[in-house]
């Protein structure tokens, strides 16, 4: 029932939001002689606050000033390029940014986005509100998402570089892992992790603390809900996004709390550019969709509970998931120093769980003094960690030297035989290999008669 309240509240506050803006507009109109009192702005500032805070925020736009193309689609997900397609464009490299799904929309990255736009083809995932997802369409859950992601890799490569930002970060270490089983030929060069949950028993944040005191069965008590009518979407179940927002708003309540009252005394004082900057940001923040429920409690099971991926026992349709098997794909595991989201350690530990990359296919940062938010935006980002990522991308292009195999000596397979040949004695700096008697050659013999043939040494 809380689904069909929440949208109740926001048709309830309809006419008080329609009347506020009004008030604003008229106290702002230079045409009426009360717009030039002194209480006037503050009459202003305080209707656009609450129509502001009543108000259900439309899915952004990049707005980055290049064209947008969709070139991948599926129900849950579709793939943006951005540039018109040109032979300039085609000779840069391709990078594909796999944005979170967790409750806010793609755009939250228009920052990541930006950076690489003059020296990479940038492709981004833009995931589908659930809501807007007619039941017909089927379940969305971890294993659908992993199939997206290979889905993905195969449909944009060869060469391509993925970058994945916080929570993909697990399911594309899996999409990754079980192409690599598979001998895929198109397995991304590259994968950047920004930010990613991949071991949460590291450095464990609130999040992470959260999930482990309340269990899964807390979450799909409390958390699930049915989409009401009017929407596509009507009668699947769905973590609502308003419910996300509260989570993210209730970690961080003292700040957000600061940063609206700043606005009000923005507004009141003329502060325009200030207060533009807090509705950009705001509009972009407040704005969130719908998540599948069977993806958002298998993610909270698997990932955060559970912890399935670095224990080994992560499955994906049924399949074992093991990071031992990826040898090509390079990674780069980026970190902030002040995440309070995902703990220094987290995403590292996806290049200990590699076992068989080599070290020079592997790289790590962690950015000092970068909260979560400042390590895929923002200043530091732009300037610190864009041109490490490239320089790591330019060199996944070139093959790592592969990992040498160890050397294990072969049993004797017939001793009697090998006691009758004679011994050969390796010289002294050298490492000694057994004598062995390779099959075919013993049959050989054996067919033409002779005792006992050369024998062979095997390298191993």
């Amino acid at each position: 029932m809380l689904y069909p309240l929440y949208e109740a509240g926001h048709l309830m506050l309809a006419p008080m939001r329609l009347a506020a803006e009004a008030t604003r507009l008229a106290c702002e109109n230079p045409f009426n002689p009360l717009a030039y009192a002194p209480q006037s702005r503050s009459v202003a500032a305080g209707c656009e606050m609450f129509e502001r805070a009543t108000r259900v925020y439309a899915k952004p736009v990049f707005g980055l000033g290049v064209p947008e193309r969709i070139v991948w689609e599926r129900p849950f997900c579709r793939v943006v390029a951005f540039g018109e397609p040109s032979a300039e464009l085609e000779a840069k490299s391709k990078l594909l940014i796999v944005a979170p799904m967790s409750g806010h929309y793609a755009t939250l990255l228009r920052g990541t986005v930006e950076a690489f736009l003059d020296s990479h083809q940038v492709f981004i995932t833009d995931w589908a509100d659930a809501r807007q997802v007619p039941v017909a369409a089927g379940r969305f859950g971890l294993d659908e998402y992993i199939d997206t992601c290979i889905d993905l890799f195969a449909a944009l490569g060869p060469d391509l570089h993925v970058a994945a930002v916080c929570q993909p970060s697990v399911p594309v270490l899996a999409a990754i892992a079980r192409m690599e089983v598979e001998d895929h030929p198109l397995v991304p060069r590259s994968a950047v992790l920004m930010g990613g949950p991949v071991d949460t028993r590291r450095s464990p944040t609130a999040v992470n603390a959260l999930a482990q005191e309340k269990g899964f069965s807390w979450f799909e008590r409390h958390c699930i809900h049915t989409v009401p009518p009017a929407y596509p979407g009507v009668g699947r179940s769905v973590y609502p996004g308003f419910l996300q927002l509260a989570g993210f708003m209730g970690m961080n309540l003292e700040r957000h709390r600061d940063a609206h009252h700043a606005m009000f005394d923005h507004l009141v004082r003329g502060d325009g550019d200030s207060a533009a900057r807090h509705r950009a940001f705001y509009d972009e923040y407040l704005a969130v969709m719908d998540l599948t429920a069977e993806f958002y409690l298998e993610t909270i099971e698997r990932v955060f509970v559970k912890h399935d991926l670095p224990r080994g026992t992560l499955r994906h349709h049924g399949e074992p998931v093991d990071l031992g098997a990826i040898r090509r794909c390079h990674l780069m595991a980026v970190e902030g120093e002040k995440d309070d989201i995902t703990g220094l350690g987290q995403t590292k530990a996806a290049l200990d769980l590699t076992v068989n990359l080599p070290e020079a296919a592997k790289t790590y940062h962690m950015q000092p003094g970068a909260g979560h938010y400042g390590i895929f935006n923002g200043s530091r980002f732009r300037q610190e960690i864009v041109p490490l990522v490239r320089s790591f991308m330019e060199r996944s292009l070139r093959p790592a030297a592969p990992r040498p195999a160890p050397v294990v000596p072969a049993p004797e397979r017939n001793p009697i035989l090998l006691r009758q040949g004679p011994i050969l004695h390796p010289p002294e700096s050298a490492p000694a290999h057994p004598t062995v008697w390779p099959e075919p050659a013993l049959e050989g013999a054996e067919r033409r008669g002779l005792r006992q043939p050369t024998p062979q040494r095997v390298a191993l």
